[in-house]
């Protein structure tokens, strides 16, 4: 049976940054590039039950105005207590995020598989200035930790054979994680600060791998859309949809090489039904990736998401590095 044998790492939004005095920003870390692993070593059998833990790492800290660098990073602010938005509220620097997640399977039938991606620890970092009646005020420790939203959903296998696999899958992401937290002043932080949401959302997708020589050699190819919903502060975030193209190639008996290319689209968030300024990007990686199968039942492996393309509306930081480690265990 084909087998997909390494885990995919896909350029996905975060939503994930830093609270400001007297108001809750939206767009700190909105084009962030959060590296989920998707660990498909084909269909578990019956009863069958596979755990992924990872930890990874972004470094959001290239300034961007469209597609090309530029020197000052000026992002709105939003005001939930007054409902509006403040334009050129803070001038970016860095955002840093950190997060551990546990990845959970389990095989109801020997193609229909239960699934849930678990953030147990979100942590951010950021660093910006605030802009306030004509003055500015460094800000760094208005970071936030804590437990994210909950995703559970299920994938079938509508095609295994000894060379191909074909896996889709749906989900919902549950808003389990807290989204009404307080920054230093008091104030209602940033949506894209909060370790969660606030909305249900849907998720759609698939993956398909191909052996080209069997054992040895697989070119693989993923896809998937998410429409977020609407938070009870009239918040969006914006849709997105996903895309991968890789190869693996196993060598040594227990190590596995990969590379792929990611695409991410997100369109813009919405507040009071209207446009956020400097949210929604167009992100293309390129990942590679080294995995250690230690047993028949598990892997270790490690990726690295470098930038190749970025575009953003108006001006805002993007990944300079994403870091993806972690383990595979199947029971």
């Amino acid at each position: 049976m084909a087998r997909l044998r390494l885990p995919v790492v896909v350029s996905c939004a975060v939503v994930l940054a830093l609270a400001v005095p007297d108001a809750a920003h939206a767009t700190c870390g909105s084009t962030a590039c959060f590296l989920s692993t998707l660990t498909q070593d084909g269909p578990l059998p019956r009863h069958g039950f596979r755990m992924d833990l990872s930890y990874r790492y972004v470094d959001q800290s290239r300034k961007r105005e469209g597609s090309s660098s530029t020197d000052e990073v000026l992002t709105p602010g939003v005001d939930f207590a007054n409902q509006e938005l403040e334009p050129d509220h803070h001038r970016e620097i860095k955002t840093g995020f950190h997060v551990v997640e546990a990845d959970l399977s389990f095989g109801l039938t020997s193609r229909l598989s239960l699934l849930a991606s678990v953030p147990l620890v979100a942590a951010k970092h950021h660093e910006h200035v605030v802009i306030e009646d004509g003055e500015e005020h460094f800000s760094d420790g208005d970071g936030t930790t804590g437990f994210g939203d909950v995703q559970v959903g299920a994938r079938y296998s509508i095609l295994a054979s000894p060379r191909d696999l074909l896996v889709p899958y749906v989900a919902v992401k549950l808003p389990t994680g807290a989204h009404e937290r307080l920054d230093s002043e008091g104030e209602i932080t940033e949506p894209s600060l909060q370790p969660g949401t606030g909305t249900t959302d849907l998720i759609g997708g698939f993956t398909y791998s191909h052996q080209i020589t069997m054992g040895r050699t697989e070119i693989f190819l993923t896809g998937g859309y998410r429409h977020n919903g609407t938070s009870n502060l009239e918040y969006r975030m914006g849709d997105e949809g996903l895309a991968s193209a890789g190869l693996t190639q196993t060598f040594g008996g227990s190590w596995t090489a990969n590379l792929q290319v990611n695409l991410r689209h997100g369109g813009r968030d919405r507040y009071l039904g209207e446009d956020v300024p400097s949210t929604g990007s167009t992100l293309v990686n390129v990942t590679p990736g080294l995995t250690y199968r230690a047993s028949p039942r598990m892997s270790l492996y490690v990726f690295a998401g470098l930038p190749l393309h970025q575009h953003v509306n108006e001006a805002q930081l993007t990944p300079r590095v994403g870091i993806v480690a972690g383990f595979s265990r199947q029971f």
